[in-house]
């Protein structure tokens, strides 16, 4: 992430430094040309205001013939040399109009230079001074001309430092975009896949190894995921090893219990009267719950073994379901329940025992809480690449309170209506188990039967690992 920052802002700082030198070089240029264009136009004032007092203090000598005129005229001739001057620094080179300017001031000066001019030399001085001012307004004009022209050199400057500047952005705007969708990508894989593994191991799938590629603390942190995926399948086997020695250690003095009762109930000890007979009753159909309890735990524990290992094949799903609905034919019958069946003869790839066992529990589940005379409703479709299966009935449905919960490994909701015993809360939580290991969903519906409503999503031909074909 640091690498990645750092090439970010590399461009970035680059092309600050690079607009920064730019802006600078601009900034300077136009401070040199407003320095040079206040310089020059003081130095332009200057020389029409020592023209006029030259001009004045001669006229006025000629007419007064005062020696301190002439004083007046070389100091303001002086200052009118100094602002020549400093016209020439300002200016690329010399020019035509300063050049007739200098040769002008000469030739009066030449005219002026004694102590004592006479009358046709003030004169002769006098009139040139016309052709002075003449000669300093052509200069004030070369030197508006070169400010101008600078002031045009500097806009193109700027119009170019823009649009080198907007080239600039542009190409930085893409480099960046790259760089950032770059390291996004390099960073959110891993993430991705760290996502992905905490969600395998919420769902309670061990079996699939976690590897985390990208850099080096998200490497890590996948490698403690796999620590942790390792630790829970290692603490699932316990908990189904204990499972199956528990309930084989409890099957030996249950079937002594079951045994002892069936005796007592057909006499084998002595005839029994009411109360007795009650009594072994009760104790039969608890031994047979508790025998329940107990071949269910074996079951789930044995599948919990080896839920990872599907035996695919390819077979239809209409037969499957007559199938399952002839092993609770009898008690369709006892409860005197119709059936509607609205099935697509689908052809699917799937593992056909986990499948027939999904349709035996939540067929039992149906028979389980339907009313006598209740209705049970089986539709099956296609829809794209995967086949929807639902299963409803007439019951008293299932409270929003316990939706969260049915799915998990023994919980039971509320007794049956029909008089069933209560189950061992392990069937729907083997129901979701199997859907998930094709790769499909379980979902409760509302709205479309009167009791409960399972929806079952699967994949037509689903991909699994670990998946015999």
């Amino acid at each position: 992430m640091l690498i990645g920052f750092a090439l970010v802002a590399v461009p970035l700082l680059f092309a600050v430094i690079n607009s920064a030198a730019k802006m600078r070089r601009l900034a300077d240029q136009s401070a040199a040309l407003v320095r040079s264009g206040v310089q020059t136009t003081h130095y332009t004032q200057q020389l029409f205001q020592q023209i006029a007092t030259m001009e004045r203090s001669a006229r006025l000598y000629q007419v007064l013939n005062d020696p301190s005129l002439l004083k007046i005229y070389r100091d303001a001739e002086g200052r009118f040399q100094s602002a020549v001057s400093g016209i020439e620094k300002s200016l690329a080179s010399e020019s035509p109009e300063l050049r007739t300017l200098k040769s002008v001031d000469g030739r009066i000066a030449a005219q002026l230079a004694t102590e004592a001019p006479t009358n046709v030399q003030l004169q002769d001085g006098l009139n040139t001074f016309g052709r002075l001012s003449e000669a300093a307004g052509a200069l004030s004009d070369r030197t508006s001309q070169q400010i101008e022209a600078g002031l045009a050199k500097l806009q193109i400057a700027t119009a170019e430092a823009q649009q080198y500047l907007f080239w600039q952005t542009a190409g930085l705007i893409v480099l960046t975009a790259v760089l950032l969708s770059l390291f996004t990508s390099l960073i959110l894989q891993p993430i991705r896949q760290i996502d992905q593994a905490i969600s395998q191991l919420g769902k309670g799938t061990f079996s699939r190894p976690i590897a985390v590629r990208g850099p080096s603390d998200l490497v890590a942190l996948g490698q403690q995921l796999e620590w942790l995926r390792i630790r829970l399948l290692e603490i699932a086997q316990e908990r189904n090893r204990f499972l199956r020695h528990m309930s084989h250690e409890l099957k030996t003095p249950l079937a002594n219990i079951r045994e002892g009762t069936e005796l007592l109930t057909d006499g084998a000890v002595g005839e029994l009267d009411s109360a007795q007979r009650e009594v072994a009753g009760i104790l039969r159909d608890n031994s047979i719950k508790l025998q329940q309890l107990i071949e269910n735990l074996l079951s789930f524990s044995a599948w919990q073994a080896r839920h990872s290992g599907l035996e695919i094949s390819e077979f239809r799903l209409r037969p499957l379901i007559k199938t399952a609905l002839e092993t609770h034919q009898l008690a369709l019958l006892a409860q005197r329940l119709h059936l509607e069946l609205k099935v697509q003869d689908v052809e699917l790839r799937a593992d056909r025992a986990k499948l027939k066992l999904i349709l035996d529990n939540l067929l039992s589940n149906a028979i389980k809480y339907s009313p006598r005379g209740g209705t049970i409703f089986i539709h099956a479709r296609s829809d794209e690449d995967q086949v929807i299966l639902d299963v409803g009935d007439t019951g008293p449905g299932i409270p929003d309170e316990e939706r969260t919960a049915i799915f998990e490994a023994f919980y039971s909701g509320r007794a049956p209506i029909s008089g069933h015993l209560k189950g061992t809360g392990i069937g729907l939580s083997v129901v979701s188990e199997f859907v998930q290991a094709h790769g499909g969903t379980i979902e409760i519906v509302d709205g479309t039967f009167p009791g409960a409503h399972f929806r079952i999503r699967l994949p037509l031909a689903p991909t699994l690992e670990g998946a015999v074909a």
